[in-house]
């Protein structure tokens, strides 16, 4: 049996009629007829009493009718499920972030819920290695990068660039001070995070460069642990200027340029080349190219 004879068994039942039914579907009654038999002949039961004229259904008729209510109403909720998606009235969207790029999609998550409320955003959190492994695995449809990935089988979309700064308290001698040399910092302990990485590799070797020794008392595994210690004017730390953005906005950190490092990278975000993004993830790369442009106008 298929979808159209049990809409055509469902239209004789409710017009008690072949030849209404007939009209109501847009089709002849030979046609209507036909679909009937074959409905019968596929299930292995008289569906109507062929002897009454008011299309009354048989007992196997009318257990199936029930069944066949069911799938079309199914029918119809699928259809309307695929049109919510494709509205935005519902959906999901699935992103793999590190600790330091998780904090460029916080404005982005705002933006795109001001937009569209009724969608899911689900953040895992993942290993900058490991996440264009997790795209081309079909595990989670976007990733955020501070690199352009070399896999050919990812679009990789630059959306946000990001600055390291050196952070202090408020209550720190260099607060205010805007910008200063390594030669200023020599004497600080800095609090690092522990995770290997690019621009950690790139903020020793300045150092060395300019023969001042870089004094890391306190390694930990957390950006958050690091901020409270730095608030407690415990010591000072270098971080992705969008991780430190609420605590310096609001004076609970100052921030300051270091002339000797300048260190800027650029937030990717990847996707598979050769998969159909689905409306909510494409929603969500729009709400981040907005960012990105209002980042540009400031």
């Amino acid at each position: 049996m298929d979808i159209n004879q049990l809409e055509v068994l469902v239209t004789v039942a409710r017009e008690k009629s072949f030849s209404r039914a007939a009209e109501a579907l847009g089709r002849t009654q030979p046609a209507i007829s036909q679909a009937i038999r074959r409905l019968e002949d596929d299930v292995g039961e008289k569906l109507f009493d062929r002897s009454s004229k008011d299309g009354t259904l048989t007992f196997a008729g009318e257990v199936l009718l029930e069944h066949a209510e069911a799938m079309l109403a199914l029918r119809v909720n699928a259809k309307n499920a695929i049109r919510e998606l494709k509205g935005l009235r519902r959906g999901k969207v699935t992103i793999s972030a590190n600790e330091h790029t998780v904090f460029f999609l916080l404005p982005v998550i705002e933006e795109f819920l001001s937009r569209h409320p009724a969608i899911k955003i689900e953040v895992q959190r993942g290993v900058a290695s490991r996440i264009p492994k997790q795209i081309t695995a079909r595990e989670v449809e976007l990733g955020v990068i501070s690199f352009a990935p070399e896999d050919p089988s990812l679009i990789s979309v630059p959306i946000v660039t990001d600055d390291l700064v050196m952070i202090v308290s408020p209550e720190h001698p260099l607060a205010g001070r805007g910008k200063v040399s390594l030669s200023d910092v020599a004497e600080e302990e800095f609090i690092a995070h522990n995770a290997p990485s690019p621009y950690r590799r790139r903020v020793i070797e300045a150092f060395a460069k300019h023969r001042v020794e870089l004094r890391i008392s306190v390694e930990l595994p957390s950006l958050e642990a690091i901020k409270l210690l730095v608030m407690k004017n415990v010591g000072v730390a270098l971080v992705p200027r969008l991780a430190a953005r609420a605590e310096i906005e609001n004076g609970r950190l100052s921030e300051i340029n270091i002339r000797e490092i300048k260190l800027t990278r650029e937030l990717h975000i990847v996707y598979r080349r050769n998969s159909q993004l689905s409306h909510a993830a494409e929603a969500f790369l729009e709400a981040a190219r907005s960012q990105r442009t209002g980042q540009k106008k400031k």
